[in-house]
């Protein structure tokens, strides 16, 4: 069977978007979960969950979150990963080396940790008194605030919970002694990206490796040998010009995918939708996410939501709440939502949805 467009549409979404289930199976399944703080009207992980889970209610993540075994932590991007990868990334070497002020510094935080056990910045600033510095973006912060940060990236603390958005930390447990050779696992964070977010443009895949590769030379070098290897095993195609490739053992063109009628609102982080290439590969149009734009250079809207109808991306939606009501502003690229039978049946359901998961 010649592999088409709308094999891979529907593939990707139907390998992403699984059968709702319990919370812990669906990120062992996902494997990566995208955090990001913008509640419009949700933050992302949520928002990625309920389409996955059963029954999954805004918050959920971050009231489990202390008995899942899970870590924050840079994947690709922030986010939630199991241990075994958090284990991994443990092992990442920094691009940035810390000067002898900086490890000394350092070393009395680990103290302090140790001494604490959880502990939120604030706490750490007061007592510790390292002082003030300056940020990437010209204003200022403790000292042990960006520390405690770049701590948390090097594996030396973990993310224990938060309080009202705040990171607590504490020490990160030791690796494994026993783990397997760094070649292997990053082999297999590799295959986790491509399973995250197939079917994927060979340009994406790059990009997505590069993002994996961020640190110093020595890990950056691993990551792409390690890449180049499970590329040489992964089914490949070239349609429209473009190189795709796919995790092995799957066929995108297979009937096994199927995609129900119906409408889902999806965060601008979702696996679905996360790739813009392949998002305007698969769908035609361009998507861009635009919280972080000044308002009047924005044409979809501060969180512009994909609307994904059955395998199509048929527009946006800008959602919010007003007086305690989901308030619902749709877009469509055709000008005018779909003929479709059962379309305001899907529309409805999807909003009473979020009116239940948002715990209206």
């Amino acid at each position: 069977m010649t592999l088409t467009l709308s094999h891979l549409r529907r593939y990707a979404v139907a390998r992403s978007l699984f059968k709702p289930t319990s919370l812990l199976r669906a990120l062992d399944t996902l494997g990566f979960v995208q955090a990001d703080p913008i509640r419009a009207p949700a933050r992302a992980q949520d928002l990625t969950l309920r389409h996955r889970v059963s029954g999954y209610r805004a918050g959920e993540l971050q009231q489990r979150y202390r008995q899942l075994p899970l870590e924050e932590a840079f994947f690709v991007n922030y986010g939630f990963v199991p241990r075994p990868v958090h284990a991994v990334l443990q092992r990442r070497e920094p691009r940035t080396l810390w000067s002898p002020q900086q490890q000394a510094l350092a070393q009395d935080v680990l103290a302090y940790v140790a001494e604490h056990g959880v502990v939120h910045p604030r706490k750490v600033a007061a007592d510790l008194a390292q002082g003030k510095v300056r940020t990437w973006f010209g204003g200022s912060a403790h000292a042990s605030t960006q520390l405690l940060d770049g701590m948390h990236y090097r594996g030396l603390l973990r993310v224990a919970g938060r309080e009202g958005g705040t990171r607590l930390y504490a020490l990160a447990p030791p690796p494994p002694p026993d783990q397997p050779a760094l070649e292997t696992q990053l082999e297999e964070l590799v295959r986790l990206i491509i399973t995250l977010y197939a079917p994927l443009p060979l340009a994406s895949f790059n990009q997505l490796v590069g993002y994996l590769g961020q640190g110093a030379a020595p890990w950056k070098a691993a990551c792409r040998a390690a890449a180049q290897r499970v590329l040489a095993q992964l089914p490949q195609a070239r349609l429209d010009g473009v190189n795709w490739c796919w995790p092995a053992g799957e066929d995108p063109a297979s009937r096994r995918w199927q995609v129900q009628p119906r409408l889902r609102l999806l965060t601008p982080f979702d696996p679905v939708v996360w790739d813009r290439r392949r998002f305007e590969l698969l769908w035609g149009w361009r998507y861009r996410f635009e919280a972080y734009l000044p308002a009047p250079q924005r044409q979809l809207g501060y969180y512009a939501m994909p609307l994904l109808w059955a395998d199509q991306v048929i527009g946006w939606g800008n959602l919010s709440l007003q007086a305690g009501q989901l308030q619902a502003q749709l877009h469509y690229v055709a000008g005018h939502p779909p003929a479709d039978a059962g379309y305001a049946a899907a529309l409805e359901a999807e909003l009473a949805a979020l009116d239940h998961f948002l715990h209206l």
